[in-house]
């Protein structure tokens, strides 16, 4: 159970950033906790590939988008208040709901996706 009451709609509005991709991705947890997308099975790695996720955890709700672990240039022009949120090379924390942050947080999961997608 998430510790702060506005956790479940920080989860709500991030889920819905990566619900758009399920299409081409694999969804591997849709729980009311929890929501991760893997992308297709890598020969390189033998394993399918991790795209995303959030999940509900203590202390703050987490977002993980794996491309910008696999190519930091995606990263070079997020604003510092987003940077903030950053925790690691490819995780965002967040406590309350931050639509402009939201709003740019989609955009770099739309560039991810795209170059996920381009990159194979």
């Amino acid at each position: 159970m998430a510790a702060n009451p506005s956790f479940p709609e920080v989860f709500q509005r991030l889920r819905a950033i990566l619900q758009p991709y399920a299409k081409s991705l694999t969804v591997t947890v849709d729980t009311a906790e929890g929501y991760s997308l893997d992308g297709p099975y890598s020969e390189k790695w033998k394993k399918p590939l991790f795209f995303g996720s959030t999940v509900i955890k203590k202390n703050y709700v987490s977002f993980y988008l794996m491309p910008v672990y696999m190519y930091p240039d995606l990263l070079k022009d997020i604003s510092p208040e987003l940077k903030k949120h950053m925790q690691g090379k490819s995780c965002f924390n967040f406590k309350k709901v931050e639509p402009e942050l939201y709003k740019e947080l989609a955009a770099l999961t739309k560039a991810s996706a795209e170059k996920f997608r381009k990159e194979g």
